[in-house]
């Protein structure tokens, strides 16, 4: 096997790996029982902070 062989494999394995992620993430994201993990998740930032602790004047 020459180098340049290596490379190509390697390339089309890479790109191979690289699909079939994206097509993982893309499921998970768009997976109907996430759907509510998700609409939380996007709340959060519209929460009221929590009010801060008041020092005790000693």
């Amino acid at each position: 096997m020459t180098y340049d062989q290596v490379a190509s494999i390697s390339q089309i394995v890479a790109l191979l790996f690289f699909i079939g992620l994206f097509a993982a993430v893309l499921l998970y994201a768009f997976w109907p029982g996430n759907k509510k993990s998700f609409e939380e998740a996007a709340k959060l930032p519209l929460e009221g902070d929590p009010e801060p602790k008041k020092e005790k004047d000693d």
